[in-house]
């Protein structure tokens, strides 16, 4: 009992000492916690090793757009191409790129996967962390945020940035697994076998999980319902060549969510879009969704100006190409019109005009201006001319919105789609390269409706990155050694074309 008693003070000094060294170690613990948690700088310089590095054979190489002052990106070369009043095959414009691309961005260490109910609101947002699959092996994505430096943004701040005007055609494509919005193999009703890649040999669909984040702000997540009340009793028409039917076609799925709709209704007679004697399919299509009166076509007019045959009753007759005036669909439907997306670019090239016996007219004859002959300017000109047409229509029609869409980018490396040039990248490689550029690629575009009250529509940039989103080698009509890559597999980029859309709609 004695040496239990003598040995007390010595036992509760001894767990005195083991308390203190635990509250220090929980103490520097807290500290090198709490120091972690607050210095991306220190996160980025571990996990920088694991960031997304480009493969030595895939580059993308930005060109300023201030050295295509010129020139506008889609007149640069041109060659003969095949007639082509259907639009399977492809057409001829330059492959360069345009897109001034950023890939300056820090990684930080991953977090838990936030809460559905968060996972959209505006402000920094995580992206999703996972392996992108392709046919070549596998890219390890890292979960990254944007940073903003100058310190913590203010709440107030925070409202202004979320409520002032959102540039969409500035960010960076991130991995959603939401996405795809439809089945390339489900929606057979309006998607064409042609663009569905789901449909082809192509055996990598990484391409389909990509979402478009804009930079400071968020896109309106697209919801058929909701674009159906948005547009109630009102019409949405895209006029333009086949990346305007591409952009139809995509939104006729997502808003179906590529499911069969028999209650939609063929109201193409409506507007004229019925099959010709001796053609083959109608200049277009028009389908109403009666449920709330909304209304959505596409009218094939690859140049955006009136064609008008020289001796109608004569099949082989030369057309006039009255660069000067819209398409006689417009004049004739305006009226009926809420929304309207206009494009053209890619058939302006002298073997179309040939194929088809288009001849150039100004002015009610052909025309004899060699400044306006030229195939560029011969564009810039029509562009402008209808932009012009449509500009002085809008005090008549306050009701209508119209927008311009931007050229989408070609990818041919190596030739050209009848010289061997092809895209043959199927693996997403666009992850964390950031578009910041602050003028259009397409500046012809941008020109013409400066000073107008019709809108760009400006998908060049953000489609430039998504070289591995064509058809490519797998297309169903193609030939050895011919590669679309121009037209997009569907699901694919034309997708985000109609979310941007949507949001300015």
């Amino acid at each position: 009992m004695r040496l239990r008693m003598k040995g007390g003070p010595y036992q509760l000094r001894w767990r005195a000492k083991e308390l203190s060294l635990a509250l220090i170690v929980l103490v520097c613990s807290t500290i090198l916690i709490w120091t972690w948690d607050k210095s991306p700088t220190l996160s980025s310089a571990i996990s920088s090793k694991n960031q997304l590095q480009l493969p030595p054979d895939i580059k993308t190489v930005p060109v300023d757009p201030e050295n295509h002052s010129k020139e506008d990106i889609s007149t640069l070369t041109w060659s003969e191409a095949v007639k082509d009043k259907g639009e399977y095959h492809l057409d001829k414009t330059d492959s360069t790129g345009t897109a001034k691309i950023s890939s300056d961005f820090e990684t930080v260490p991953i977090q838990k996967k936030e809460e559905e109910a968060t996972k959209h609101k505006h402000g920094p947002k995580r992206e999703k962390t996972g392996v992108i699959e392709s046919g070549s092996g596998s890219t390890q994505i890292e979960e990254t945020h944007h940073v903003t430096l100058g310190g913590k943004t203010s709440e107030q701040e925070e409202k202004r940035v979320e409520h002032q005007a959102c540039d969409y055609s500035k960010g960076k494509w991130v991995i959603d697994d939401r996405r795809p919005l439809y089945s390339g193999l489900g929606c057979k009703q309006w998607l064409a076998p042609m663009w569905a890649c789901r449909m082809m040999q192509r055996q990598d669909f990484a391409f389909e999980n990509l979402r478009w984040q804009p930079k400071d702000c968020e896109l309106e997540e697209f919801e058929g319902s909701k674009f159906l009340k948005r547009m109630q009793n009102r019409t949405l028409a895209f006029v333009g060549d086949s990346l305007g039917r591409q952009q139809f076609q995509s939104l006729m799925c997502m808003i179906t969510a590529g499911k069969e709709s028999p209650d939609v209704l063929d109201v193409g007679p409506e507007f004229g879009l019925v099959i010709p004697p001796g053609g083959k399919r109608p200049n277009g299509w028009a389908y109403r969704f009666p449920s709330t009166n909304t209304t959505v076509l596409y009218y094939w007019s690859s140049t955006l100006c009136d064609l008008e045959p020289l001796n109608p009753e004569d099949p082989q007759t030369e057309y006039a190409m009255h660069l000067d005036r819209p398409p006689a669909f417009l004049r004739d439907f305006l009226h009926r019109i809420d929304v309207l997306v206009l494009n053209s670019g890619h058939h302006w090239n002298r073997g179309k005009l040939r194929a088809n016996k288009w001849i150039m007219y100004v002015g009610g004859k052909p025309n004899t201006n060699r400044k306006i002959a030229d195939m560029g300017s011969a564009k810039d000109f029509t562009i402008r001319s209808t932009i012009k047409w449509l500009n002085a229509r809008l005090p008549e029609h306050p009701h209508l919105k119209a927008f311009y869409r931007s050229i989408s980018p070609r990818h041919f490396v190596n030739g050209d789609w009848n010289t061997g040039g092809s895209c043959n990248n199927t693996t997403p490689m666009s992850i964390g390269k950031e578009v910041v550029q602050e003028e259009s690629s397409d500046r012809g575009a941008a020109s013409a409706v400066r000073g107008t009250g019709i809108k760009l529509l400006d998908i060049t940039a953000l489609s430039q990155v998504r070289e591995e989103g064509h058809i490519s080698r797998f297309s169903i009509t193609a030939t050895p050694g011919v590669q679309d890559c121009l037209h997009w597999c569907l699901p694919g980029v034309p997708d985000t074309w109609n979310e941007i859309l949507f949001a300015l709609i």
